[in-house]
């Protein structure tokens, strides 16, 4: 940073100094939470409630859905005026819904440590081999030798991530609907549970293809990169700090994520691939390379290739 001190986006002027980490953490700590709880009768029997409590899972609704993308700006810009400038400054967000569940995992595993042509190579070749975007369901990844998927150029160590994701959903420990249905922290243990699927592709998973409104990708070099130019901090945040810091955008830190990858866009941060050490995948500065015409939540795994 040529030995200068990053400050926080703010008006000309403004005179306030950069927050410290303490003082992000102490405004957070009373943001307002926009969703209210479910109510229970003050005569309702405890052992009936917990049992409620414990059967109810409450999965939020998509940032797809209608209405949800005005609701979570119109939040973020009300308890973080730093994000409100970056907000007011882009586009809104969209998202796109191109595979189910299965085949998006499937894909996230192919495209994993690989450059653009070889990575789009090796999909198409793959498509083929299941016999088009139709065919991409387990039993069918199931059908395929390691052989067969080594002469398309997909690795023995991926070709057993594959069978291993299409075992856990031939066997029903997963399912689409599953998926669909499990909260987040459900979800995360579940799919960690699959080879070659760690902490950042579930993140990356959960916001991009399931559109889940409250996902915090503390290990992504973007999204922290973002946040350091956002509140002018000087170092990179570690992981560990991400929540405490974002802890006011809570319940829309996906879209709060998302502002940080434009974020590093707008300021020229260079597009930075690098190898994420849990679980093979590609973290990366910016989503899109500033490929993308418009800003759009989409599958990551279709935009990580652009990065080279």
């Amino acid at each position: 940073m040529d030995g200068k001190t990053l400050r926080p986006i703010q008006s000309t002027s403004s005179s306030s100094s950069a927050p410290t980490i303490a003082t992000l953490s102490a405004a957070s700590a009373v943001s307002i939470r926009p969703r209210k709880n479910r109510k229970v009768s003050s005569s309702e029997d405890p052992s009936k409630r917990a049992a409620s409590s414990a059967a109810v899972r409450v999965i939020p609704r998509p940032l797809s859905s209608d209405g949800e993308i005005v609701a979570a700006l119109r939040y973020l810009r009300a308890a973080d005026p730093y994000l409100a400038r970056v907000i007011d400054a882009h586009e809104l967000p969209t998202f796109q819904c191109l595979y189910p569940p299965f085949h998006a995992l499937a894909r996230s595993i192919l495209y994993q440590q690989l450059a653009i042509k070889a990575g789009a190579a090796v999909y198409a070749r793959f498509i083929s081999l299941c016999g088009g975007e139709s065919g991409v369901v387990p039993e069918v990844v199931l059908d395929l030798t390691p052989h067969q998927l080594r002469q398309i150029g997909v690795s023995g160590r991926k070709a057993s991530y594959l069978h291993d994701l299409a075992r856990k959903y031939h066997s029903g420990i997963l399912s689409d609907a599953t998926i669909v249905a499990m909260d987040d922290k459900s979800l995360s243990t579940m799919l960690t549970m699959v080879k070659g699927i760690g902490a950042w592709s579930v993140h990356m998973f959960m916001i991009f293809s399931l559109h889940r409104p409250d996902v915090l990708p503390v290990g992504d070099l973007g999204v922290r990169k973002g946040v350091q130019l956002l509140y002018g901090l000087e170092e990179v945040p570690r992981p560990s700090q991400m929540e405490q810091l974002c802890e006011r955008w809570r319940p829309y830190r996906s879209v709060g994520s998302w502002y940080m990858w434009r974020l590093g866009e707008a300021k020229g941060v260079p597009p930075l691939a690098s190898s994420n050490a849990e679980d093979g995948a590609l973290d990366f500065t910016s989503v899109g390379g500033g490929a993308i015409p418009q800003p759009q939540l989409i599958d990551p795994i279709q935009i990580l290739p652009s990065l080279g």
